[in-house]
């Protein structure tokens, strides 16, 4: 539970109970129908197609019946460190447009559409694969009702920008909006939570402010079973996942058993 010297007071994150999640993708449907991801005629073609929160299948490799599966939901890890000590996220270092940035009062990653050129450096430099170019404007065909249930708080995506998850920051700025009408200064735990949380039918999501104690993500992320995808690279993501098991830890920091490795 690190914090750097330019965090702010709130810094939200997210904690997954792989023990708990069935893999349904429900999450990935809320996060969908949330933030108007546009969807296509023909989604065929994975390499192209967009899917903010995506649902990775994982497995022991032991034959039956000793298989066991697991499911990790992969939202935008909202990076705190380059992974070269730098305080900032590994697509905010190279993005020559100033269209992405960590924002100190949250730790949210935010994404500018308007300022995006479309240059992809993100993506690139992006080591969970959480953001996705957009190849097509988007398609909501009104005959079809499509565009009835758009999201008013959240802009559709042009062509030729590059999009990801957002932790539902239209969710936080109406909950901002509703303290300030009701002359408070703070937002109480449950008035600021992402689509995934809220639509998770095995309560397998936890969101929220990771550097509050009163708040339950804060004290999952401090478990024993807590973990992050990729530790190694010292990216230090704000999305937490809870395993008892040993080798989905492993997996989780692309352990490979000591017959692929390298001989010294």
């Amino acid at each position: 539970m690190e914090k750097g010297p330019d965090h702010g007071k709130h810094r939200y994150g997210m904690v997954i109970d792989l023990d708990k999640c069935t893999g349904c993708g429900t999450c990935a449907v809320a996060c969908a129908a949330e933030n108007n991801v546009s969807v296509r005629q023909d989604e065929s073609d994975k390499e192209r197609s967009i899917s903010w929160m995506q649902i990775f299948k994982i497995t022991n490799g032991k034959p039956y019946p000793d298989t066991e599966v697991s499911y990790f939901p992969r939202p935008c890890m909202h990076c705190e460190e380059d992974g070269h000590g730098h305080h900032t996220s590994p697509c905010v270092t190279v993005c020559v447009a100033t269209a992405t940035k960590l924002d100190p009062n949250s730790g949210i990653v935010s994404q500018i559409y308007t300022r995006c050129i479309g240059c992809r450096y993100c993506q690139a430099a992006c080591p969970y694969k959480a953001r996705y170019f957009n190849w097509w404007d988007a398609y909501f065909p009104k005959g079809k009702g499509l565009d009835r249930y758009l999201t008013p708080e959240v802009s559709p995506r042009m062509r030729g920008v590059v999009e990801k998850c957002t932790f539902c920051h239209h969710r936080l700025m109406r909950a901002k909006t509703r303290a300030y009408a009701e002359d408070r200064r703070e937002i109480e735990e449950d008035e600021y939570i992402t689509a995934c949380t809220e639509a998770c039918p095995a309560q397998a999501i936890t969101f929220g402010d990771l550097n509050n104690p009163k708040h339950r993500v804060s004290r999952l992320a401090k478990s024993p079973n807590a973990f992050r995808l990729l530790e190694r690279l010292n990216t230090k993501p704000k999305v937490y996942y809870l395993s008892t098991k040993d080798w989905v830890r492993k997996l989780a920091d692309n352990y490979l058993p000591d017959e692929f490795k390298p001989l010294s």
